[in-house]
C-alpha cells in the first residue's frame, strides 16, 4: 500500500503520497466487519474517482476525521522519536556558528535535512490536534 519504502511523502503545503496515505488511514480506520465488506464490494475500484478529486493539502489534513487524526499524530511521534535529537537541539546547532563550522559538508547538509524534515513533522502534530 504504502509503497516499498513504507513511508509516505510529505511536503510543506500537502502529502506528496496522498493516495497511499488515504487509502492507509481509511483502512486502518475500519473494523474488521467494515474491512471485510469493503473489500468485498470492490471497494478499493470504487472510490478511485473520489480520491482522484481530493487533495491531502494541510487545510484538509486538519478536517481530517479524528480517528485518522490520531492514526497521523501517533505515526508522527512514533517517527520523531526515532530521531537522536529533537528539533530544539537541530535549531541550537544550527545557530551556534562554531559549532555549525566544525561539522563537515556531508553533516552540515544532513543537518539541514533532518531539520526540515523535524519542521514539517512538527507542523503536522499541529495539524492533526
Amino acid at each position: 500500500m504504502v509503497g516499498e519504502e513504507g513511508a509516505f511523502v510529505l511536503g510543506w503545503d500537502e502529502v506528496l503520497t496522498e493516495e497511499e496515505l488515504s487509502v492507509t488511514l481509511k483502512v486502518l480506520s475500519m473494523s474488521e466487519e467494515e474491512f471485510k465488506e469493503y473489500k468485498e464490494q470492490d471497494g478499493w475500484e470504487d472510490d478511485s474517482e473520489e480520491e482522484e478529486n481530493s487533495t491531502l493539502s494541510n487545510e484538509a489534513l486538519s478536517r481530517l476525521k479524528t480517528p485518522c487524526k490520531k492514526l497521523l499524530h501517533d505515526s508522527v511521534l512514533l517517527t520523531l522519536e526515532s530521531y537522536r535529537s529533537d528539533l530544539k537541539a537541530e535549531q541550537d546547532l544550527l545557530s551556534n556558528k562554531e559549532a555549525y563550522e566544525k561539522l563537515s559538508r556531508r553533516e552540515q547538509q544532513a543537518l539541514h535535512v533532518r531539520y526540515g524534515q523535524k519542521r514539517i513533522l512538527h507542523q503536522l502534530l499541529e495539524l492533526v490536534r
